[in-house]
């Protein structure tokens, strides 16, 4: 190990030289946004990671402690010491809890290269304590306010000498040592207990009103005698006319030396509410797999004769979608989350007409082709990786526009974190244990607490996701009776056999019992799992672990039946769930009257003429029905049948404009007789035709509303078949997730990130002989061409690395160090330090060389 690594670091950049590989790829990975592009060396690295943009993204992925740690460095002297940062976390008095986190805290502040340092000299940057110092535009979140140093700037030095001398401390000869005076005077703690013994009443109050924050006051131009009595003595200093503020010092002193009111250690426990058995967990969540899918299949058959239009803006209308919330029977958020979910799995999208309509894609042909719990799982893991967010649904953007279903504006980058770290937490109760919601958030809010703030009452974005996910998981069937089933547990990548965690442990802490449910029902405490272990999965494990989580359902999904009951009053009982043929056919044969357990279809005129308008004859309808019936097949079923199919087709309609023919010119004269006919304007062509200013279609459904049974023709003369699930959108790719910054680097990128990184760093920082000319600044020797190539002639014969700057065809310059390996035809071939790899060069090209120094 070089000597530098064994000094103390100077900067950031020469705290990241002296860190491993290991390290740096940590480094790298918590905060992508410093590779993208890759820094050419460390110093570069130290500068991107100081940048504001960088340090806030860092912050915002700080735990509470990591966060107040960050807090209290920000109000300590630069650099502190540890036990000063100790004393600020734990105060005088000390706290056990605080002093065992606070390494962890201040290791987590390293790793993110937000402290540098060693321990008796550690260094918050520069960018990360302007953000979190006090200041009167951005108050600090401790409650502390500036130092009497800061305070006094502007005082005279007159009335600088006056608080000294009110104070009891003797006078100096400038400004500069009176204030240092003071400022030791407020931080011995004795010395202060005695001046604030003598303090009035009101004044003590008035310091206990300020001393947690926000340390600013108002004060009129004459103050009372106890706000006087504390100007005097420097414990209030003006900072404007008409406000004061508490200096730092004092509050700490009043706070027994604690830079905030409840540090916080340790997360809050995710508490159980309820316990159940594990398999009463799995039945349930696997019935309400089975809903979701049967729920998705209604949506796209509601939608499949060509579904809602698409707003100018995009998205459905509020009118569409409490339509479709009356077809699914559910209400509108929870359509708006069905249409989401079916959207972003690629199943709808818009067809790309002219007048623009939702409808199924191709993809949701070969979806229904899979088998049940394979069609789950896409669901799924659709859900737990997408970013749109259907809670939105309804609300407002910031420029105040309406958010619709399926419109744009819904996507939130950090909804899949979310979602993955609520279904993390709940994987780390004992199996069977539904949590208490507000103790999830409080969780969730403790990991992240700078995107957990609250703003005008209501909840912030991740409260408000976590509510959604802990509601949407339930839906889906990820959770049943609000714990994580088995095919849940195996969607996080986690043992289905899963258990108990710091945070089930840490509720029973202390109690020596395991935590109670409810009366008589003991939650059991495993001790050798932790939620924190379940991490986000890459693609290629997110595969393996939803086709896992498929497994666990396939055995929990009913089996499809391939009989229906049917019944005199005209209606058929499927007593579950039905196979794909049967049912598809009873969908267009008959109407669904109720759902549940049991599903009830009913036979209507208008449903049997939907059959045979499909192409089925009424032969066809009794073998089905027959065939799959396991009661006989009601004799007002048949009559129904045969009643209809008598009558289905007698007349023809056709493309005239639109026409009407039939045989029996009495059938078309008592049509022409009829006064709701006159809508239709018909007029006779001849004894068996009439024609009509009107659309086939029109004038199709105008005859079906008045009670006849027409079908349509083609300009051949042929009866048209109209087939159910016809309207299909071209190819569509489902929305790809909007990613919160750059994606984590893989193993690959990293390690060839470090490696780059460490060759330029070595190109930057080699010792190097001078040689030549320096150019200005003492950059890279400039050197003849003759010296160039001496140098790397005789760098060929010993083996030597060189330094060179090069100068490549798009004109930019760089410097690299390189071992010569052979030097010939106006080229030099020599293994490249900075690429890591053998590269050839032109020697026009390389600006000047300089030998590395011998250490």
């Amino acid at each position: 190990m070089s000597p530098e690594a064994h000094s103390a670091p100077r900067s950031l950049a020469e705290a990241l030289r002296a860190r491993d590989d290991a390290s740096l790829a940590g480094l790298l990975r918590s905060r992508p946004d410093l590779i993208t592009p890759v820094p050419t060396d460390l110093t570069q690295l130290a500068t991107r990671a100081g940048t504001r943009a960088s340090v806030l993204r860092a912050l915002e992925r700080l735990d509470r402690f990591a966060l107040q740690t960050a807090e209290a460095l920000a109000v300590a002297p630069d650099p502190a010491s540890y036990d000063t940062l100790l004393g600020l976390m734990a105060g005088d008095a000390g706290d056990e809890a605080v002093a065992d986190a606070l390494p962890r805290a201040v290791g987590t502040l390293r790793e993110q290269a937000l402290v540098w340092g060693d321990d008796d000299r550690l260094r918050l940057v520069r960018t990360a304590r302007e953000l979190l110092a006090p200041s009167p535009q951005h108050p600090s979140p401790t409650g502390l306010g500036p130092t009497v140093q800061e305070a006094t700037s502007g005082m005279s030095p007159g009335r600088i000498q006056e608080i000294v001398s009110t104070a009891g401390l003797p006078s100096t000869h400038d400004s500069v040592s009176a204030v240092t005076a003071l400022t030791g005077l407020f931080t011995h703690r004795k010395k202060m207990a005695k001046l604030l013994a003598g303090a009035p009443e009101p004044a003590r109050e008035v310091l206990s009103r300020l001393v947690w924050g926000p340390p600013y006051g108002q004060v009129t131009a004459e103050p009372a005698a106890h706000l006087r009595w504390l100007l005097d003595r420097g414990l209030l200093l003006p900072t404007a006319p008409g406000t004061v503020v508490l200096p730092r010092e004092v509050a700490l002193h009043l706070r027994a030396g604690r830079a905030h009111r409840t540090p916080e250690p340790q997360p809050p426990a995710v508490v159980p509410a309820a316990a159940h058995s594990p398999q009463v967990v799995d039945a349930t969540a696997a019935g309400q797999a089975y809903t979701a899918l049967a729920t998705v299949e209604e949506l796209l058959k509601d939608w499949d004769e060509g579904g809602p239009a698409v707003l100018r803006a995009g998205g459905l209308s509020v009118r569409d979608l409490k339509r479709t919330a009356v077809a699914l029977d559910v209400s509108e958020p929870v359509a708006a989350f069905w249409a989401e979910l079916t959207y972003a799995a690629g199943l709808i999208a818009s067809d790309g007409e002219v007048d623009e309509r939702y409808a199924a894609t191709p993809a949701y042909d070969e979806w229904l082709e899979q088998p049940p719990a394979e069609r789950w799982a896409r669901l799924a893991h659709t859900w737990l990786t997408a970013t749109r967010t259907p809670g939105l649904v309804g609300g407002r953007d910031a420029k105040d526009r309406a958010l619709s279903a399926l419109g744009p504006g819904l996507d939130r980058s950090a909804a899949p974190e979310v979602r993955h770290r609520v279904l993390a937490l709940l994987a780390g109760l004992p199996r069977g244990a539904a949590p208490d919601a507000e103790s999830v958030l409080a969780r969730l809010r403790w990991e992240r607490p700078l995107r957990g703030i609250q703003r005008d009452g209501e909840d912030d974005l991740r409260s408000r996701l976590a509510r959604w996910t802990l509601s949407e998981a339930e839906l889906l069937g990820v959770t049943g009776r609000g714990a994580l089933a088995a095919q849940g547990r195996a969607l996080l990548g986690a043992p289905a056999a899963a258990a108990g965690s710091d945070s089930a442990r840490s509720a029973t802490a202390g109690t020596g019992a395991p935590s109670s449910a409810g009366p008589g029902d003991k939650l059991p405490v495993h001790h050798h799992r932790t939620p924190d272990r379940l991490a986000p999965l890459s693609a290629a494990e997110q595969a393996v672990a939803t086709a896992a989580a498929a497994r666990l359902l396939a055995p929990l999904l009913p089996e499809p039946l391939d009989h229906v009951l049917l019944q005199a009053d005209l209606t058929a009982v499927a007593p579950g769930p039905l196979r794909r043929p049967l049912a598809d056919m009873l969908d267009v044969l008959a109407d669904v009257e109720s759902k549940g357990g049991a599903t009830v279809y009913r036979f209507t005129p208008g449903s049997v003429r939907r059959a045979l308008d499909a192409g089925r004859t009424a032969a066809d309808l009794h073998a089905f029905l027959t065939e799959h019936s396991r009661t006989p097949v009601p004799q007002p079923l048949a009559y129904l049948i045969d009643d209809v199919a008598r009558r289905h087709g007698h007349l023809r309609i056709g493309a005239a404009s639109a026409y009407v023919r039939c045989d029996d010119d009495a059938l078309l004269n008592e049509i022409l007789a009829d006064k709701r006919a006159a809508a239709l304007r018909l007029r006779r062509l001849a004894p068996t035709v009439l024609a009509a200013p009107t659309d086939p279609a029109t004038l199709l459904d105008g005859l079906r509303a008045m009670g006849y049974a027409p079908a349509a023709e083609s300009a051949e003369g042929d009866v048209l078949i109209s087939r159910a699930h016809a309207r299909r959108t071209p190819p569509r790719t489902a929305p790809e997730p909007v990613p919160e910054g750059p994606p984590p680097p893989d193993a690959t990128l990293l390690g060839a990130a470090i490696r780059a990184i460490r060759a330029g760093d070595l190109a930057a920082t080699a010792p190097r002989k001078p040689a030549g000319e320096p150019l200005a600044g003492g950059e890279l020797p400039r050197t003849s061409s003759a010296e160039t190539l001496a140098t790397m002639q005789a760098a060929v014969l010993t083996g030597d690395s060189v330094w060179i700057g090069y100068v490549n065809a798009e004109g930019a310059a760089s410097q690299r160090v390189i071992a010569p390996i052979r030097v010939e035809g106006g080229f030099v071939t020599a293994y490249d330090h900075t690429a890591d790899e053998v590269r050839t060069y032109p020697l026009h090209r390389v600006t000047g060389v300089a030998e590395l120094a011998d250490d």
